[in-house]
């Protein structure tokens, strides 16, 4: 069923809800095995016993929260709520911790089947960069090497198969944090291939203070992640007009009181 609007042009959650995929009990089959293989590693020992390797937990726990300490971080869901259905999380970036403050804002069941996909030059620099996107299970893409047949897109769809969500910094690049920049195309891309993937608008504020461009140690300061209404590309929509209104979905989450 195709998501609706008003005339003022807000989204008629009644349909949104109506819209989201099926295979949900896929989803909690792939979500438990998923725990499993992240959380337990299974060794014998010489007497037969099991030992559980809690090691990739407790790294997830310590960058889970050390994220939050340091930026202060508030969390608001609006006409949104957590879900483990397939959505692609696409926000402002202003940042490099914005993809672990989203990535750590979510539930951890909903953390559990969602990858950030970021720059593999900054992500696969150096082993403890290598280690933390192993941890956030993120899907590294290689900006210098994008041609036709390594479409991102096409890894994209890929990786995520019929469980998997992920979560998109369309600008390409950080930005001032003042306004959001121009969206790149690889959303519009998404959408027009996999049209059930629900589009959930994220703004985060604040985080080009927490963490300015250039510096390694963080500030702390509040910052405020704002996850929107989910929203879809229309029938007939042209890539200009549907990334001019994701990008103006993110934008207007600024203004949220």
């Amino acid at each position: 069923m195709k998501n609706s609007r008003d005339p003022n042009g807000s989204l008629d959650m009644s349909s949104a809800r109506l819209r989201r995929p099926v295979g949900v009990a896929a989803r909690r089959e792939s979500l438990q095995l998923r725990k499993g293989l992240r959380t337990v590693d299974n060794q014998t020992t010489d007497d037969g016993q099991r030992t559980t390797d809690i090691g990739p937990m407790l790294t997830e726990l310590l960058l889970t929260t050390c994220a939050r300490v340091l930026s202060g971080a508030s969390v608001r869901w609006i006409d949104c709520q957590p879900d483990t259905c397939q959505r692609v999380y696409f926000a402002n970036h202003t940042s490099h911790l914005d993809m672990l403050l989203i990535w750590s804002s979510l539930p951890n069941e909903v953390r559990e089947l969602t990858r950030p996909v970021a720059a593999k030059d900054y992500w696969d620099r150096g082993p403890i960069r290598r280690y933390m996107a192993k941890t956030f299970n993120a899907l590294l893409v290689d900006r210098k090497e994008i041609k036709v047949h390594q479409s991102p897109v096409d890894l994209m769809l890929r990786e995520i198969g019929s469980t998997h969500s992920l979560i998109l910094f369309p600008e390409g690049g950080r930005s001032t944090g003042e306004t959001v920049g121009e969206f790149k195309s690889g959303l519009y891309y998404l959408s027009k291939k996999r049209p059930d993937l629900e589009l959930v608008p994220v703004h985060i504020d604040n985080m080009n203070r927490v963490l300015p461009r250039g510096e390694f140690l963080p500030v702390p300061l509040l910052s405020c992640i704002t996850f929107g209404p989910p929203m879809w590309l229309e029938a007939g929509e042209t890539k200009n007009d549907f990334l001019v209104r994701a990008r103006e979905a993110v934008q207007r989450l600024k203004e949220v009181d």
